[in-house]
This record gives structure tokens, C-alpha cells and sequence, in this order.
């Protein structure tokens, strides 16, 4: 599934996704990304799952994966987009609306590899928040992760090893303004990534959640151009002074360092790591 916004006015504090964007600093350069690509994981004969794959950090971590040999399952509501990425080799079509359960379930039986990373955005204040947008929300972002790895378990226990996962957010270690069901919902994950770490952990399977801050992707460069329609102020304003303000590092994340995060946690460098929120923000939360 693809991030998208219900239509709103701008509130006075940044209203875009936590994980997605454009930035104004040099982003990595390509010999980086070729150097990680070459230090990928051995995962010839895995199958992974990848749900929101139709753009941004989940295309990227499921191109990573097929790269580094994993067989790949593109889930993803946009029909069109995860069958032009087949068409392209990095994996098969999966078209599923994860708002529904029973559908996610199914999707994740076999599994090796779950990347849980499908969200949207709604940006409101708490008292004129949609009560039915904040459900479908934790629906898709808290209760199809648990329903996904409900269903991939008894494959991973069954075989010794299991990688799941969760892409968080900043969002899932501090709070913004008008962000009541995005926040709830990844400060929910963190807790639930958490018990499948401890859970699995007797069984080869490791549970953890990546935080990025903002991510370069098309839907946070069409917030921007909202944001810097709705100020009065050039786009450049709008990423250094309202989704960077509170960034030391000022440009966005590239999908692909996300997806090189996620990567790792499936090799053998991380079989220790389980149970962790891995921070990629720039030291935001640490500022």
C-alpha cells in the first residue's frame, strides 16, 4: 500500500509522512550505495515479504533483497506499480488491500523474511481527527503487522531462522503535532516488535524496528510543494525550516540507506541484534 493524505488544509506544524522526502545536501554517492549492494547478504533461498512495495523505502528494501538473492513477494494495493516492478525482475505481484486481515494473513504463510513497512498519513488536530481514518490507520499499520507475523511464525519457528522487519519511524520513539494515529500506531509497533523479539528469539527469529526520519520519496516532495504553497515560501524554506527544524543533519534520508539497514538485519553481522530500534534521523532524537 501507498502513503497518501486525506485532503486538509496545512496546519502550522509539518504535515507530511515521517517517512518519506527531499532534501538539499548531497545525497550518498553512488560508489556508497555499489559498496553496500556488494556487502549484501547471502539470501539465495529465502523468501521475503515486502508490503507497501509499489515506492519509496519498500521498493528500495525490495530491490535490496532480490539483489542479495531472496525471492521476493511485492505487496502492495497499487496493482499497476508491483506489476510493472515484476516486469522489471525484483520480484512477484502481490496486489492486497492489508486493510484486509484475513488477506494480509495469507499473504505472509512461508515467509522467511517479513518487511512490514505499508502506511498512510492523515494530519489533523486530535479534536477534529476522523475517528474512522484514526482505525483504519491502526488497522493497517499495527494489526496487519501482527496479523502478517501471526502468519509467517510457524514457518520461521519451524525452520530455525526468521527476519522480521518493522520500518517505524521517528515517530515511533518521539511525537509531532497532528500526527494522533500515525504516532499511536508506530509507538505501537515498537512495543509489538518488541514481544516478537523476545518470543522468537529461542527459535532463530529476530524481531526489530527501523526509525527514519524524513525519506526522500514522491509523496513527501508533493507535501512540500503543499507546505511551500500554503506558507507563501520557496520548497527549499520548507524542507530546512518545517521538516528539518528539528534535524542537525540537514537533507533527507535516501531510501536506499533504509533499505541497506533492513538488509543488514536479515545477515549473519545481526544475528545478535533483536529486540532494537535502529535510529536513521540525523540526530533529531538526539538534539
Amino acid at each position: 500500500m501507498t502513503t497518501r493524505e486525506s485532503p486538509r488544509p496545512a496546519p502550522p506544524a509539518p504535515a507530511t509522512t515521517s517517512t518519506s522526502g527531499t532534501g538539499t545536501a548531497p545525497v550518498p554517492p553512488d560508489a556508497a550505495a555499489a559498496a553496500a549492494a556488494a556487502a549484501a547478504p547471502d539470501l539465495r533461498g529465502r523468501t521475503a515479504v515486502v508490503t507497501g512495495a509499489a515506492g519509496g523505502i519498500g521498493r528500495a528494501c525490495a530491490q535490496r533483497l532480490r539483489t542479495a538473492g531472496a525471492e521476493v513477494l511485492l505487496v502492495d494495493r497499487d496493482a499497476d506499480a508491483v506489476k510493472a516492478l515484476e516486469d522489471a525482475g525484483a520480484g512477484t505481484a502481490a496486489p492486497v488491500d492489508l486493510t484486509d486481515l484475513d488477506a494480509a494473513a495469507e499473504i505472509a504463510r512461508g515467509a522467511d523474511i517479513l518487511v512490514n513497512n505499508a502506511g498512510v498519513q492523515t494530519v489533523a488536530p486530535i479534536e477534529e481527527f476522523p475517528p474512522e481514518r484514526f482505525s483504519l490507520i491502526l488497522r493497517l499499520m499495527l494489526e496487519a503487522p501482527f496479523r502478517l507475523v501471526q502468519a509467517a511464525l510457524p514457518h520461521m519457528y519451524a525452520h530455525g531462522w526468521g527476519r522480521i522487519v518493522n520500518i517505524s519511524s521517528v515517530h515511533g520513539l518521539r511525537a509531532s503535532a497532528y500526527k494522533a494515529a500515525y504516532v499511536s500506531a508506530k509507538h505501537g509497533l515498537e512495543g509489538f516488535s518488541k514481544v516478537a523479539a523476545v518470543e522468537g528469539a529461542p527459535h532463530g527469529v529476530t524481531s526489530n524496528c527501523i526509525n527514519p526520519g524524513y525519506v526522500r520519496t514522491p509523496l513527501v516532495e508533493r507535501q512540500i510543494a503543499e507546505q511551500a504553497r500554503a506558507h507563501g515560501i520557496p520548497e527549499e524554506e520548507v524542507v530546512e525550516s518545517v521538516l528539518l527544524a528539528r534535524t542537525p543533519l540537514k537533507r533527507l534520508i535516501e531510501p536506499s540507506e533504509v533499505a541497506a539497514m533492513a538488509v543488514f538485519l536479515c545477515g549473519p553481522e545481526s544475528a545478535f541484534v533483536n529486540g532494537a530500534s535502529l535510529v536513521i534521523d540525523g540526530a533529531w532524537s538526539a538534539s
